[in-house]
């Protein structure tokens, strides 16, 4: 029996972000085809603008697909509707415990569906991205999202595009204008570099790309309903960080650390576009927050404190989710904050008297230049910072094949985790997922054996 799936029944909220994220084709064609909403494709956590236009919703691509989910999934999602998630989730637990072997393994199969099925599906649109000839130097997430919007592109009525250091996503970006879909491209130059008045041409590139998504939406912007939007998102990041942090970094789970290390993965995707639905989403985190702390308050869950904390990173670019759980096998911990560590997760600095526009101007040029940054020693510093954050023992860089921004500062990160942190470090080529898990499993065993 899987001790993830044993566990992930009893948190209503994982369920409910995980069926919101499986179930988004269904979710998108309502919204498009009943409602006459229109579909802005996004890539990475830049969906925000898209909020500020009520008939306008936000679609990382891969939730376009159809997902091979357990039917008894999408049975408790009807369920839900009528009970609600709180009383399913009751029940799984009730039926677990009754120790049912059928039914049992029925319940086990349900969680074991949702947390294969997406990688199974990343590694689909991978496959479907190299069929379709993207450049092989490019690495494999931005393979996965060439797939992605190669298959569901034409779904949409526009993509949202934001330029930034990586040379490899402003090619991808710019290879969507060859793929014939009929979706308008939508271009928002972020600076590199806060000099001069980079602010003030990055607030004219964000205003021009709201007027481009008003042309497309029945609505004209109204600088209250993005404000509103950004008072929810960083009730998101608050809540998010609050789940890296402090149950993250401490000494007792409210499960097992192979458990946490998949809610953080799920978190991870999850992001990029809200499940679309901002709102949704945010009650879901705070739910799931307010649950792990409910458990830890009354014993429920494991003592951790003798387990070192592995930081992996960066995973947004590609890297093997297998890995966590080796990572467990081995006695450790493994922890995520990919979007801490690029920034994501600050707060945008709005207020009732501030125009939007400039908060979120000043949110992402802080994000791409201290979280990625314009050169390796800048985003050697942002993974130094994360560890720090975390309390890290150890750290697992993923050199991504293909990746030529982000891997190639390894040496450099290695030598100051050594000189500033004092903790080993260690790197894992990934090329796509289910490759090698062996060999990575017998460097992984190498590395745990420092902590021994």
């Amino acid at each position: 029996m899987s001790l993830v799936a044993d566990e992930l029944i009893r948190f209503s909220s994982v369920l409910r972000i995980a069926y919101n994220f499986l179930t988004g084709r269904d979710y998108l064609k309502r919204k498009k085809f009943r409602e006459k909403k229109k579909l802005i494709s996004v890539g990475l956590p830049f969906s925000d603008l898209v909020y500020a236009f009520p008939d306008l919703i936000p679609v990382f691509p891969i939730r376009m697909h159809e997902f091979k989910i357990h039917k008894y999934l999408t049975y408790l999602g009807s369920a839900s509707n009528i009970f609600g998630w709180n009383r399913v989730t009751n029940f799984l637990g009730f039926v677990k415990d009754l120790g049912i072997k059928d039914i049992s393994q029925t319940v086990d199969n349900i969680i074991e569906d949702v947390i294969s099925t997406i990688n199974a599906k990343y590694n689909e649109m991978y496959d479907y991205g190299e069929e379709c000839g993207v450049p092989t130097d490019f690495c494999y997430g931005v393979k996965s999202l060439y797939g992605m919007n190669v298959s569901k592109g034409k779904n949409c009525d526009a993509n949202l595009n934001y330029t930034i250091r990586c040379s490899a996503w402003n090619k991808y970006l710019e290879s969507l204008k060859a793929i014939g879909n009929p979706s308008k491209q939508i271009w928002i130059e972020v600076p590199p570099r806060n000099i001069g008045n980079a602010l003030e041409l990055f607030i004219d590139n964000i205003t021009k790309g709201l007027e481009e998504l008003e042309k497309i939406s029945s609505y004209n912007y109204n600088s209250n309903t993005l404000r509103d939007h950004f008072r929810t998102v960083n009730q998101i990041h608050q809540s998010y960080k609050q789940i890296l942090y402090e149950i993250g970094n401490a000494d007792f789970y409210p499960c097992n650390p192979a458990t946490f290390s998949e809610i953080l993965a799920l978190l991870n995707i999850s992001f990029h576009d809200y499940n679309s639905s901002a709102t949704r989403f945010r009650d879901n985190i705070i739910s799931l927050f307010n649950e792990m702390k409910g458990r830890i308050t009354k014993g429920i869950g494991m003592d951790v404190s003798k387990m070192p904390k592995i930081l992996i990173t960066p995973m947004f670019g590609g890297w093997e989710p297998k890995t966590h759980d080796i990572i467990y096998e081995l006695g450790g911990r493994v922890l995520y904050g990919d979007w801490d560590l690029l920034q994501f997760l600050e707060d945008i600095p709005i207020s009732n008297r501030m125009d939007p526009i400039e908060a979120y101007a000043q949110f992402l040029m802080n994000a791409n230049q201290i979280g990625i940054g314009c050169d390796n020693n800048t985003l050697t510093e942002s993974y130094v910072r994360l560890a720090r954050n975390f309390e890290a023992d150890g750290l697992i860089f993923i050199q991504v094949f293909g990746c030529h921004s982000i891997s190639n500062c390894y040496t450099m990160l290695k030598e100051k985790l050594r000189r500033e942190l004092e903790i080993p470090s260690i790197a894992i080529n990934f090329n796509k997922m289910g490759e090698n898990v062996e060999q990575v499993k017998t460097r992984l065993g190498a590395f745990m054996e420092m902590f021994n």
